[in-house]
């Protein structure tokens, strides 16, 4: 079981979907946390992956340092993710997601994130993202 499941939620005032983007910021600097996430295009092509490190995963996938299907179809939206103690278990999820129906996984993300922002919208700096990769 996911140790927790976090995404922005209707409910959340403006205010409290930037607080949660703050604290989900620091996500992946615990070594015992792995994460299965979901990023997205614009035009809301999907691709469902697994880390140990989500910030780093994600801003990997922001600036396309892998080649692949996410850099080609521009996925680099954290739309949705899952939190597990136990590598195996974020392993698992994975696999189920991708054996998943798009139209099921469109249904996981809109539950508790139905505006698709991207939760790691605030994680990085301009300066990160557009200049030289360190």
């Amino acid at each position: 079981m996911p140790r927790s499941a976090c995404c922005a939620h209707s409910s959340f005032s403006i205010r409290e979907k930037g607080a949660l983007r703050g604290r989900v910021s620091m996500l992946g600097m615990d070594d015992r946390s792995y994460f299965t996430y979901i990023v997205a295009s614009r035009s809301l092509t999907l691709y469902v992956g697994m880390t140990g490190d989500l910030n780093k995963r994600v801003f990997e996938h922001k600036r396309k340092l892998h080649e692949g299907f996410s850099a080609i179809y521009n996925c680099n939206r954290l739309v949705w993710f899952e939190e597990f103690s136990e590598v195996g278990d974020a392993i698992a999820r994975e696999k189920q997601l991708k054996s998943w129906r798009r139209e099921k996984k469109i249904t996981l993300i809109k539950q508790s994130n139905p505006t698709w922002i991207d939760l790691a919208e605030a994680w990085y700096t301009r300066g990160q993202l557009e200049g030289p990769v360190q």
